[in-house]
């Protein structure tokens, strides 16, 4: 196989995977959009909003530290998302039945279905709970079109990368086939001149 021969199928293979990645970065930056939209629709529609700056609800320091940056906005991202679900909602559970989940109060209320405290406690954890549980599957469904956006660059930058690999491997390939050419005219003629000289 020649030279020339070798660098069209490289440079080919180089066009082909210069596509898929192409394609492979739109998908992945469309998935990020669709993410991004989702959970910015979602969540803005639930209007739910940080304790305004100064408010008593961010003086204790498990809270303070991780939501006074927040303070006053309205909830629509997948990290407003988790700090609300890890520091603000667990931070309450955490009293409402000494550190007790939902599952261990329901339990008790279900052997005692006579006192209304552990109901009462077992309603506030399984509210607060599916809440938080919510929050923390938009974080992570968020955190997918985060990757998924890191993914697009990524295969747009490989794109690029190859289609310049692939312009230089065809500009090779008609480089090679100069040589080629001029190579066997040289032989050519340096065949002939021995021919005539022979004769």
């Amino acid at each position: 196989m020649t030279r020339r021969k070798i660098d069209a199928l490289l440079a080919s293979g180089g066009v082909v995977l210069t596509v898929v990645l192409i394609v492979a970065g739109a998908l992945a930056f469309w998935g990020y959009r669709f993410t991004y939209s989702s959970v910015r629709t979602q969540l803005a529609a639930q209007k739910i909003y940080f304790p305004p700056k100064g408010s008593e609800a961010l003086a204790e320091p498990e809270i303070g530290r991780y939501l006074n940056k927040y303070a006053g906005q309205q909830l629509v991202t997948g990290e407003q998302a988790k700090a609300y679900a890890d520091h603000f909602i667990a931070v309450h559970l955490k009293g409402v039945a000494d550190g007790q989940t939902y599952a261990q109060v329901s339990s008790k209320a279900l052997a005692n279905p006579d006192d209304e405290q552990l109901a009462g406690q077992a309603a506030t954890l399984f509210k607060g709970e599916a809440l938080r549980g919510l929050l923390l599957t938009t974080f992570a469904f968020w955190k997918m079109g985060q990757l998924a956006l890191i993914g697009s660059v990524a295969a747009f930058a490989l794109a690029a990368i190859m289609f310049v690999l692939t312009v230089l491997g065809f500009w090779h390939m008609r480089r090679a086939g100069r040589r080629e050419h001029e190579t066997a005219t040289a032989t050519v003629r340096t065949n002939g001149s021995r021919e005539f000289v022979d004769a």
